[in-house]
């Protein structure tokens, strides 16, 4: 669906609705129905049959607080982002940062490649050149034959098997390793299951005509046959904090340490997106973390640059994802939250989650910069605190009040503080 009023505008105050007005203006927006709204009230979805077909050994749900992100302008389109996460701040600064973006510059994506990526291992070659001819030889059969028997449903939807090369790994001993990698078009489907069928398809005539034995077929998560990436551009920032951003990215791009929790905050924006949509989060984080390694040493995933007021990021990865099959039709919560978006295509979904991490990386670097993780993070840390001390309704906006102080001028807060504080407020009501 597309967003049918003035997003900016009702975007406005968001965070400070409760959960019935945010209901009312995402109805205003287009974003979500009366039924969703029925479905979301009742605490989604409670269908125990659901998750037996998921899962083994089922007995319940573990259930995330599931929020939406706004002030999203994605290529010139208003998204309202859903997203499933239990951290703290995350949403909080990710739409306080796309807000910034949308006022003073934009955000841009596109993708490059179509093809998602599987491995046929031969671990010990008795005779490689040999192999490697024969296989030169049939590679259009094999291809053929692929796409006839298992793909061809994928075929008519525009896909299916698209190319495969042969590699020559060194194993360190005697032996020669060979890797197969074969390349499929799997429109917008992730293609996990159809690619390895496909792979265990051709080991039998790969070991028929080449006397070899293969030894493992799977997918791969590191596929950079098609990437995506995000750029975002902002005017008139001010000198003192481009750089201050410039320099928090070079750390990250130069200090595998730093990188490791830099692209964790990338993360932080990606993975409740594809968790909120039933998208492998675990793969495209495999997938991620290993393209970040590609040059040989672990960096950062993303890359901010300023020069004259105006700073660019941009962020390249494989992020490989479905809109059809698997949990992403089966859950009727990951379906709401497809529609919710209005993303028309796997494509199209990788783009705007690319988009999210990046955003959700700048308010990142950006508070790291200039008021530090403390004032930020811990700021809004401090409900979960009121919760874990047992403080009452009545007690809250009092404790809140007094956890507040004590992080500025202590710039530090526990739960232990809360549980103090707590007790002094209980004392003195009984004094």
């Amino acid at each position: 669906m597309s967003l049918n009023k003035d997003a900016a505008q009702l975007f406005q105050g968001f965070s400070k609705l409760s959960r019935e007005q945010r209901f009312e203006k995402l109805l205003d927006l287009g974003a979500l129905t009366t039924t969703d709204v029925e479905f979301l009230k009742a605490g989604g979805v409670q269908d125990h049959q659901l998750a037996d077909k998921l899962i083994e050994n089922v007995i319940g749900y573990f259930q995330l607080p599931l929020g939406v992100a706004t002030n999203f302008r994605i290529d010139d389109e208003d998204y309202v982002i859903p997203m499933a996460v239990e951290e703290t701040s995350i949403i909080a600064a990710l739409s306080k940062t796309a807000k910034w973006i949308r006022q003073s510059g934009s955000i841009d994506t596109k993708v490059e490649g179509d093809c998602i990526l599987g491995q046929i291992q031969i671990a010990k070659v008795k005779d490689f050149d040999r192999l490697e001819t024969i296989f030169n030889q049939n590679k259009p059969f094999f291809i053929e034959k692929a796409n006839e028997d298992v793909a061809a449903s994928m075929v008519k939807r525009g896909g299916g098997v698209v190319d495969l090369t042969l590699r020559r790994l060194d194993r360190g001993d005697s032996y020669d390793m060979a890797v197969i990698h074969l390349t499929m078009n799997s429109c917008d489907a992730m293609g996990a299951n159809i690619i390895n069928q496909v792979l265990e398809y051709l080991k039998s005539p790969i070991e028929n005509l080449t006397g070899e034995q293969v030894t493992m077929c799977i997918l791969s998560n590191l596929n950079d046959e098609k990437l995506t990436t995000a750029t975002v551009t902002i005017h008139d920032v001010e000198p003192a904090l481009g750089e201050r951003l410039e320099e928090a990215s070079l750390f990250a791009e130069t200090d595998r340490y730093r990188a490791a929790t830099h692209n964790k905050g990338v993360m932080n924006g990606i993975d409740p997106v594809l968790i909120a949509t039933g998208n492998d989060w675990r793969a495209v984080e495999a997938g991620v973390h290993a393209y970040a390694s590609s040059s040989g040493q672990y960096k950062a995933i993303t890359k901010w640059r300023y020069k004259q007021g105006t700073l660019t990021g941009t962020l390249t990865a494989p992020i490989i994802v479905g809109t059809v099959g698997g949990v992403t039709a089966l859950h009727p919560t990951a379906n709401l939250c497809m529609r919710m978006m209005g993303v028309q295509s796997a494509n199209q979904l990788s783009r705007v989650i690319a988009a999210v991490g990046l955003v959700q990386n700048l308010g990142a670097i950006k508070a790291l910069s200039t008021e530090g993780i403390i004032q930020g993070h811990m700021k809004l840390h401090i409900d979960n605190l009121l919760l874990v001390a047992g403080a009452t309704d009545d007690e809250i906006p009092i404790l809140k009040e007094r956890l507040q102080h004590w992080l500025s001028t202590q710039k530090r807060v526990s739960l232990s503080n809360a549980c103090d504080l707590l007790a002094e407020i209980r004392q003195a009501s009984h004094a």
